[in-house]
């Protein structure tokens, strides 16, 4: 796995052992971030259960202002300190050692540009984050939300959140849900 884009560009980044991760593949990333690149020059970033930090080292890599990495494994988390300094992008990252729904309200900025997540399948997780998503100030109308899911997974309950479906990239097996505030709640 390597950064693809951005002044970290090319650089190989370490991931966790074991199969508590499942870091998104270079070309799945390079497609990913083609679509999320207006959003990122001088942004807020956040990359929740953030495995090797490869997302968030990406967003930053290409001009987001600052990263936010949360994480609740202790493997995962030394993973993301290493590539984060083998990148020199630490000053720009914060990392929350912690459970990602606890760590929500932690966050203070005044407006996230883009949220990305990539929760264990299966587990319902996403649907819980964006249930506290929904509540928090830095989520505006403007904050691009993305979801990596099985492709079976169901967003149709979106919508009583409060946000909707904008798009959605389907490839092999999962896709990115990309999701956005209506404005109604």
């Amino acid at each position: 796995m390597r950064v693809i884009a951005g002044k970290a560009r090319s650089l190989r980044l370490k991931t966790p052992e074991g199969l508590e991760t499942r870091p998104t593949t270079d070309r799945i990333k390079e497609t990913l971030f083609n679509m999320l690149q207006p959003y990122l020059p001088g942004g807020i970033f956040i990359d929740l259960f953030s495995g090797s930090g490869g997302i968030g080292i990406e967003a930053l890599s290409r001009g987001a202002k600052h990263a936010y990495f949360v994480e609740n494994n202790k493997n995962a988390i030394a993973c993301i300190q290493e590539n984060l300094k083998f990148t020199k992008l630490m000053e720009d990252a914060t990392i929350l050692k912690q459970d990602v729904l606890s760590a929500l309200s932690g966050i203070h900025e005044k407006e996230a540009d883009v949220i990305f997540m990539d929760p264990p399948y299966d587990q319902g997780y996403e649907r819980q984050a964006l249930e506290l998503l929904g509540r928090q100030s830095y989520v505006t109308v403007d904050t691009l939300i993305v979801v990596e899911a099985l492709q079976e997974t169901d967003f149709s309950y979106v919508e009583v959140l409060g946000f909707s479906v904008t798009k959605e990239k389907c490839y092999k097996t999962n896709k990115h849900v990309f999701l956005m505030k209506t404005g109604l709640f």
